[in-house]
């Protein structure tokens, strides 16, 4: 559902944005260019331009080479304090040395690739989200400091930007593994796979608006995502880790080079650790610190983190590592030079995330809610005037609530919040008890005129979850949120607001069915799998269906029972039944590749690597079973009637 071609149209920033806008400007140091010197420091050499090819699509995994309206000046369709940020993002890509031996690609993806020299070789720290801007930020530190294999490779934690381009820069055999170290936290398989396959659809939908990929690069759109200057689609993959990291204080040494541990799980991400390296005097703070406030709770989707153990984690950091270290780098940004400036930095972004916990807690304890603390919460100047707690990735407002959700949940207390109906259902009501559709978007161009757009935002999304085809409710609902968008200090929240624009203006963007990629299906373990085919099965075709399976695996070799029952799907280890249905017999990665959607059994059965005793059906009767879950499902407007 579209619009008429001129209500399709950005519109330029209005004047109560403009006021905003000049707001920001007034309000903030930007005289300060430490950050720019930081950033540009240890300057090696890059690809220009930034474009980097995929593997097999037609649009390129990386392009950077279409932001150089950064360049200039910010307009007023862009928050000042954002467009700091996307400059420093932007413009400072490539290789850099950190300190002799640790050198970074950085703004080839959102994340950085840190590469430390080894004894023989390089040794990986987070290859990125996909295998082409891996590859090719390899192959630029190979080109310039001299051709050295990889020789180990760390994830410094769960988020698919720290693991996912991992073919990029090794190989791995047809069960996703290798015989070089790859290193990782304690429950980091689990986590990485539950967060980016579990949820994997509905957080990859919220990801296009978060970090605009649906967006065209220009000054009333796509700038930044705040964590990076861009994020990569290219091709992901997964090698289960074989060192697990399992307690602060383990050491180990890879190709000469010695770490030093620290746990850090439960806040930036549920299986993350930082590590210090002796040899170079050198802390890798890996997410936990960055130059901006990170999320509490990210607007993609994930579960709310535990702002009191983030403090907790950077505090011991700095006792552990304070008095030791030279440089600080981390999975983000840029690094920090000097052990004064460094420490000062740690402390100030720990009194960060404790300010918000604490002021959260003392008034949710007075009886506010999460929306009335968000509204009183502000940054005391001591660090609100840093540009590096600056809200360009998390928000203080949406922190704020996430910390209340944390302790206290969704509810208020107020039973009225109790039982609320769906978005689609009350917005009927709430337009018809205000007059109708056409009184609501007259009052609401009156608000807009007025610069009240949050409100005119509120209202208006009644009409358009109540009737979706009220071209006047959504053009005015688009021109309110791209409002929203030009005066957002968050990257997400400005690319939230814009991709939502763009949808109410253009409509829900065609899409395919979602599935794991050919890499993720290699790496993923059977229990992942079973877990990942429990999620999508669909109850009311498996109402009143017992069904149980024998699955022999070879390559490698394991036995497993598959049990259907009370619309429940189970997979039980080393267990089989006597009366099951049908024994089948399949390689692992076939058995992966077919639960998920990436071949057809056919093509199994004719090279004879699958066979199946008793009924075959069986094996036909499961795949009907589960859901196929649509990439690009509305957002800003209602999903149809599920009854």
């Amino acid at each position: 559902m579209a619009l008429n071609e001129h209500h399709k149209q950005a519109k330029p920033a209005t004047n109560h944005t403009q006021q905003a806008q000049a707001q920001v400007r007034a309000s903030l140091p930007f005289e300060d260019r430490q950050s720019f010197d930081d950033a540009a420091r240890g300057f090696i050499a890059t690809l220009e331009p930034l474009t980097i090819p995929h593997e097999r699509g037609r649009r390129p995994a990386y392009d950077l080479s279409n932001v150089g309206f950064l360049d200039d000046e910010a307009p007023d369709t862009a928050n000042p304090s954002l467009w700091r940020q996307a400059q420093l993002n932007a413009q400072h890509h490539g290789l850099y040395e950190v300190v002799d031996g640790i050198y970074q690609i950085r703004s080839f993806d959102i994340a950085n690739m840190t590469l430390i020299r080894g004894e023989r070789g390089w040794i990986v720290v987070d290859p990125l989200t996909s295998a082409e801007v891996a590859r090719a930020g390899l192959a630029l530190a190979n080109e310039h400091l001299g051709e050295r294999p990889v020789t180990g490779c760390l994830y410094t934690h769960s988020h698919v930007d720290h693991f996912a381009g991992v073919l990029g820069i090794l190989e791995a055999d047809a069960s996703g593994n290798t015989s070089i170290p790859v290193v990782a936290p304690v429950g980091f398989t689990e986590e990485a796979l539950s967060e980016n396959v579990l949820a994997g659809n509905v957080m990859n939908r919220r990801a296009t608006y978060m970090y605009g990929n649906l967006l065209d690069a220009s000054p009333t759109g796509f700038i930044t995502t705040g964590l990076g200057a861009a994020l990569s689609m290219g091709s992901t993959g997964f090698v289960p880790p074989n060192d697990i990291i399992r307690a602060t204080g383990e050491v180990r040494t890879i190709d000469g080079v010695e770490f030093d541990f620290q746990l850090t799980l439960g806040s930036e991400a549920p299986a993350e650790f930082v590590f210090y390296l002796p040899q170079f005097k050198a802390l890798c703070m890996s997410e936990i610190t960055s130059h901006h406030l990170h999320n509490v709770y990210t607007p993609r989707g994930a579960q709310v983190r535990d702002a009191l153990a983030w403090t907790q984690q950077i505090n011991e950091s700095i006792d552990r590592y304070g008095d030791r270290l030279e440089v600080q780098f981390a999975s983000h940004h840029w690094p920090i030079w000097g052990r004064e400036r460094a420490v000062a930095y740690l402390a100030s972004q720990r009194d960060l995330y404790k300010f918000i916990h604490d002021q959260t807690l003392r008034l949710a304890n007075m009886g506010y809610t999460k929306e009335e603390i968000a509204e009183q919460v502000t940054l005391p100047d001591a660090l609100g005037q840093s540009f590096h707690n600056r809200g360009y990735y998390g928000s203080v407002h949406h922190n704020v609530r996430a910390v209340y959700v944390k302790y206290l949940g969704y509810f208020d207390g107020n039973p009225a919040t109790l039982h609320p109906l769906p978005p689609s259902k009350a917005g009927a009501r709430y337009v018809e008890f205000m007059g109708g559709a056409d009184a609501v978007v007259r009052k609401a161009q009156a608000c807009f005129d007025a610069g009240d757009y949050r409100w005119v935002a509120e209202v208006l999304n009644h009409v358009v979850q109540s009737d979706p085809s009220h071209d006047g409710a959504r053009s005015l609902l688009a021109d309110a949120l791209e409002q929203m968008g030009y005066q957002a200090e968050s990257a997400p929240w400005r690319n939230f607001y814009l991709c939502g624009a763009l949808e109410l203006r253009q409509g829900t963007p065609p899409g395919s069915r979602y599935a794991a990629s050919e890499g993720i299906a290699r790496g993923m373990p059977l229990e992942q799998l079973f877990q990942v085919m429990a999620v999508r099965l669909n109850p009311q075709r498996a109402d009143g269906l017992n069904l149980q399976i024998n699955l022999h695996f070879a390559e490698p070799e394991s036995q497993w029972l598959l049990s259907i029952g009370n619309s429940v799907l189970h997979a039980f280890p080393e267990r089989q039944s006597r009366t099951a249905t049908a024994t089948v017999h399949c390689p692992v990665l076939g058995f992966k590749r077919l639960m998920l959607g990436l071949t057809d059994a056919q093509p199994l059965l004719e090279n004879g690597s699958l066979t199946i005793e008793g009924d075959a059906g069986a094996l036909v009767a499961l795949g009907n079973l589960f859901d196929t879950f649509e990439r690009r499902f509305p957002i800003v407007e209602p999903r149809p009637a599920w009854d």
